[in-house]
């Protein structure tokens, strides 16, 4: 295709066609040199961005989480900075490419995936946030193939899957099959899984007992993976701790003795 051949997705024409607005297009001899037109697409345009992110952030059902400028990167005994804020770049999105955060409970993981998932859908990305213990009791309640290769669609076709708490429960063959289908499934894409998990991956046998796709499960989430590990003690139990310490230096002192005209 020559240079001159190429579309100009500034010109008016073009956006007009994107947006719909054929009328207009077809009485564009009529309405190219209105002084409204180019006010009439911005507001166009700008509608439809707000509309397609506020259905991607429907579609994503991220939940609540606290921004990543609350992560106290103090904490962890180790935990590679650098690595988890290139995440944020998308890079690895880009190419297909999973990543796996793996710490035990507490240390910030699903804060991480949760800002993760925003931020891809802030950047126009098609995203799909769930626990692992609620993905496969989906997809194991559809009682039909067709129902099930239709629900299949909603966790294999965004940008990015992000499924927390992997390794907190164990789960029977049925539900190993139904894992190792979204991963085959988003491994042919190539598209990015972003995981959570406690357990290292040699200790998956005990996630998917007597299953026997857990080594093919693992290794096509490796084989295109970084794995950043993070080390430490839970943070939500030191917050618990400074909450109850705080809580105990508010109540006042009780009096080692009763006061002297109380005495018998």
């Amino acid at each position: 295709m020559k240079k001159t051949d190429q579309i100009n997705p500034n010109d008016p024409r073009e956006r007009l066609r994107r947006l719909g607005l054929h009328g207009l297009l077809a009485r564009w001899s009529d309405v190219a040199n209105e002084p409204w037109l180019e006010r009439l697409l911005a507001i166009e345009e700008q509608e439809r961005m707000k509309r397609s992110l506020e259905r991607r952030i429907r579609s994503a059902r991220i939940g609540t989480f606290k921004n990543m400028t609350d992560f106290d990167w103090t904490w962890p005994k180790s935990a590679d900075r650098e690595a988890i804020e290139e995440l944020f770049g998308f890079g690895f999105a880009d190419e297909g490419v999973n990543a796996i955060i793996l710490g035990p409970n507490g240390v910030g993981k699903t804060m991480i995936l949760r800002n993760l998932a925003n931020q891809a859908v802030l950047r126009g990305h098609t995203v799909c946030f769930t626990t692992a213990s609620d993905m496969l009791a989906d997809l194991a309640s559809r009682d039909t193939s067709h129902a099930l290769n239709h629900r299949l669609r909603r966790y294999t076709k965004p940008k990015l899957l992000c499924v927390d708490e992997v390794g907190y429960l164990s789960y029977d063959n049925r539900y190993a099959d139904l894992f190792f289908e979204v991963v085959s499934r988003r491994y042919d894409g190539p598209l990015s899984i972003v995981l959570s998990t406690n357990k290292p991956f040699s200790e998956w046998s005990t996630v998917f007992p007597h299953a026997a796709c857990v080594v093919t499960l693992v290794d096509r989430l490796l084989h295109r993976a970084e794995v950043i590990g993070i080390e430490g003690d839970s943070y939500r139990l030191k917050e618990a701790k400074d909450r109850a310490a705080t809580s105990r230096a508010r109540r006042p002192r009780k009096r080692d003795a009763a006061p002297e005209h109380a005495r018998p």
